[in-house]
């Protein structure tokens, strides 16, 4: 039986890809390196900030430290005026967590922006767990903070579901002996997100309910 459902963030919860490019842009240009296009940025997204600088910095650059520490300083005060949400997310999340399930985040993104989204897109109450990276666990496709959340639940890994538009989170779902459903209105392909391994997919939030219903037979 089902009993808590985790989400990634970016793609998945929030499209967050207008901010990001933004900013990646902004750490680009005041840094006097060439900008990304938007197709560049959603391909380096998934594997946390940090990778993110680094695929976009020129290959060579010796300055990853330095201009990950100037993204990461800039994005904690975006004013995230570029991120929405997804159609039917606040029905389906209101409707899951009247059935009794706890709903958790985690994810790649800074700690510190991931709090700052929360707290301005979601009532206070929707989520029972919410971690970024802040350097205390290993960034997802591990499952070491998957299995936390878990364990901070108080809910075996096998009675969560692990819902994400990444491969990292594919691989993540797998390596926490979670249920893993692959989110296709996010930053990748069905084809991209099979040949990580996943095999359950939801077109879209009421999709995504209905297939974590018939996991917990209560649809």
């Amino acid at each position: 039986m089902i009993k808590a459902v985790l989400f990634d963030l970016d793609g998945t919860l929030l499209d967050t890809l207008g901010d990001i490019e933004a900013n990646v842009n902004g750490m680009l240009r005041d840094n006097g390196y060439p900008e990304i296009t938007t197709e560049q940025t959603k391909a380096y997204i998934g594997d946390g900030a940090k990778k993110l600088v680094e695929r976009a910095l020129p290959a060579g650059t010796d300055r990853v430290d330095e201009c990950y520490a100037y993204f990461k300083s800039r994005f904690e005060k975006s004013d995230n005026s570029r991120t929405v949400m997804f159609n039917g997310e606040k029905e389906a999340l209101e409707r899951l967590r009247a059935c009794g399930l706890k709903l958790g985040i985690v994810t790649n993104k800074p700690h510190a922006a991931t709090v700052r989204l929360i707290e301005k897109f979601f009532p206070a109450d929707t989520f029972s767990f919410v971690r970024g990276d802040d350097g205390s666990f290993p960034c997802k496709p591990d499952p070491t903070l998957a299995l936390y959340a878990a364990l901070t639940l108080r809910v075996a890994p096998a009675e969560c579901v692990f819902a994400g538009d990444g491969e990292t989170d594919v691989k993540t779902a797998l390596g926490a002996g979670m249920k893993g459903i692959a989110c296709l209105w996010g930053y990748r392909t069905k084809t991209q997100l099979a040949a990580a391994g996943a095999h359950v997919f939801a077109e879209n939030f009421g999709d995504l309910e209905k297939i974590i219903g018939k996991f917990c037979q209560i649809y």
